[in-house]
């Protein structure tokens, strides 16, 4: 959405339209508040209309998020010049130029703000030894205005220095001598406000890296909008008497070391444009000759990424990891977008996935979406740490440690060391996670611990490897009766009872079932009439039942016919309900 509304305005930029381009870049850098260029091209448009404190705020903003882009700050020049601000000016044209010595834009708008600096200079009487810069020595705040001044302070020790400076207040005909010390100069800056010292921009630093945009597998360069001229508007003082006609500016000599640096470029980007369409065609050897060419024709990160991408569905992934390390390495020395160096992590977590590596797979995707958090590595992160807990613990299973752990858990429960048993059940599991007897065993421990819920848990974890395991139908309820959940406790000796084939547990089955309806009856005793209804109907499992509607029906036969219960009763479903109801006073026998 965001690129669609850059593309509509830059179309509206072309054709003129500049508060039209306006809304539709606001409404770009609303979908994507962190793009440096929808700042820089709205910058753009905001000084085309001439609002040039607009502009400089955008052009600030665009720094800030791209400080190594030759091209905001020559838009923050621009709207600073518009505004008046001469100096800031002159210091983002000179930052523009350090950053990209080929930027005829900048060059031509720095050399625009030094041209508005002289005039405004000759206007308050600067040329002209003999006339306005006495009164400027003359100042009665001037020690106070260079001791404030960072640049200025130290001169104050300097009593020679000092005594020149003094005495040009009584002769300032003496200043073509005293312009031989440099000094003099920043002395001149800070009293008339003003930056008069200007830097050589052919000499300044090293060519900015590219902005590149981290789409599919292989990286094009971010659209922008042409450059601006510089502004029209220079906003210099009134000069008190008329200018004499500036020369025309001489043509600047031809920096043959920009024109060698551009036509690398241009050299590099043919031979990554062939690498990209052999790696289409599934030429990787061919791709990687290419991009590895282009690489040392010109440094730029996404011809790094390119390489390794290719590396990757060679299947090389040594030398795909290689790759990204090196693109990492340098995009942190030439403040690469940091959507570059989370493609760069994300594809190493994807190759050390490949090798099966999953601990370095789980590192370098989490570092990816430090960098830049999309939704294919967020997927990649969670299935890799997936994969590396079932690696894991698979790595650890092995039933002969589990044996030793099982009969260490028994021999601690001899000796009543419940503890002890735990932690040997609980090894046990970890190494055979599909023995029902570990969680069984160590249920039976966590009931003499009285932790009863656990104990429940553990019970459900054994039956849902084995149904049939009548143990832990019993255990769970022994510790459903010491919750007195006794319902729940008739509940699970029904499902013993039920898979007890062959009856060598009944008595026991039939032992606890008693005592779960014994202290039913118990807990009703005393009951009132309405005490009782009120139990009744606050406990779940008895209004299920009495909700059924075939118990309904044999409930509603029995009051005629109560021999038609008995014969009922044969069925252990049914026989197990009207055990419950009987249990909970809703039917009462004999009376």
């Amino acid at each position: 959405m965001a690129d669609a509304l850059k593309a509509e305005g830059n179309k509206l930029f072309a054709a003129k339209d500049f508060n039209g381009a306006v809304e539709k870049f606001t409404q770009a850098i609303e979908q994507d508040p962190t793009n440096h260029v929808l700042y820089s091209n709205r910058s753009g448009a905001y000084a085309s209309l001439k609002q040039y404190e607009k502009a400089a705020e955008d052009g600030t903003k665009c720094t800030e998020l791209k400080p190594d882009w030759s091209k905001g700050w020559g838009r923050k020049g621009t709207a600073l010049h518009g505004t008046g601000d001469l100096v800031g000016a002159t210091d983002a044209f000179e930052e523009a130029v350090k950053l990209d010595p080929a930027n005829a834009s900048a060059k031509s708008g720095l050399q625009a703000v030094k041209r508005a600096v002289e005039a405004e200079a000759r206007a308050d009487g600067m040329d002209d030894p003999s006339g306005g810069l006495g009164s400027m020595f003359n100042d009665p705040k001037m020690m106070e205005k260079l001791a404030n001044h960072p640049k200025t302070s130290a001169f104050l020790g300097d009593s020679a220095f000092m005594a020149k400076l003094n005495g040009l207040k009584t002769n300032p005909n003496a200043m073509g001598e005293a312009m031989g010390d440099p000094r003099f100069l920043q002395v001149m800056s800070v009293l008339l406000g003003i930056d008069m010292s200007f830097g050589n921009p052919g000499d300044m630093g090293a060519e900015g890296g590219a902005t590149t945009k981290n789409g599919a597998r292989v990286e094009e360069e971010d659209e922008e909008m042409p450059d601006l001229q510089p502004a029209s508007k220079a906003a210099p003082a009134q000069p008190k008497k008329a200018p004499e006609p500036e020369p025309e500016p001489e043509s600047e000599p031809v920096d043959e070391e920009a024109l060698a640096a551009k036509k690398a470029k241009e050299e590099a980007d043919t031979e990554k444009a062939a690498g990209t369409a052999a790696y289409k065609k599934r030429s990787f050897d061919e791709a990687i000759a290419h991009y590895t060419k282009a690489w040392d024709l010109h440094k730029d990160i996404t011809y790094l990424t390119n390489r390794s991408a290719a590396n990757f569905e060679k299947g090389d992934y040594d030398a795909c990891i290689a790759d990204c390390k090196q693109a990492i390495d340098y995009g942190r020395e030439v403040y690469a977008d940091f959507k570059i160096i989370a493609k760069a992590y994300g594809r190493m977590g994807s190759t050390y996935e490949k090798q099966g590596d999953l601990a370095n797979a789980v590192e370098y995707y989490q570092r990816s979406l430090t960098e830049h958090r999309t939704p294919d590595i967020l997927n990649k992160l969670r299935a890799a740490e997936k994969a590396k807990i079932t690696a894991a613990r698979n790595a650890y299973l092995s039933p002969e440690k589990a044996e030793e752990a099982r009969e260490l858990g028994n021999q601690k429960f001899k000796e009543s060391d419940w503890p002890a048993a735990v932690e040997a059940y609980s090894e046990m599991i970890k190494r055979a996670p599909e023995d029902p007897r570990g969680y069984s065993n160590r249920a039976a421990c966590l009931i003499k611990l009285l932790t009863f819920p656990s104990a429940v848990a553990d019970c459900d974890e054994a039956l849902a490897r084995d149904p049939t395991f009548i143990r832990a139908y019993l255990r769970k309820a022994q510790a459903l009766f010491a919750m007195k959940e006794y319902n729940k406790c008739l509940d699970a000796c029904t499902a013993a009872s039920q898979h007890d084939k062959d009856g060598k547990n009944a008595r026991e089955i039939q032992q606890q079932s008693q005592k779960a309806l014994s202290a039913q009856y118990e807990a009703q005793e005393g009951e009132s009439e309405e005490q009782a209804q009120e139990r009744i109907q606050r406990d779940p499992d008895i209004m299920r039942i009495l909700g059924d509607p075939v118990m309904q029906s044999i409930l509603q036969q029995a009051k005629g016919d109560p021999k038609a219960l008995q014969d009922h009763m044969r069925n252990p479903e049914i026989a197990a309900k009207v055990q419950k109801l009987m249990a909970a006073g809703v039917i009462k026998m004999g009376r």
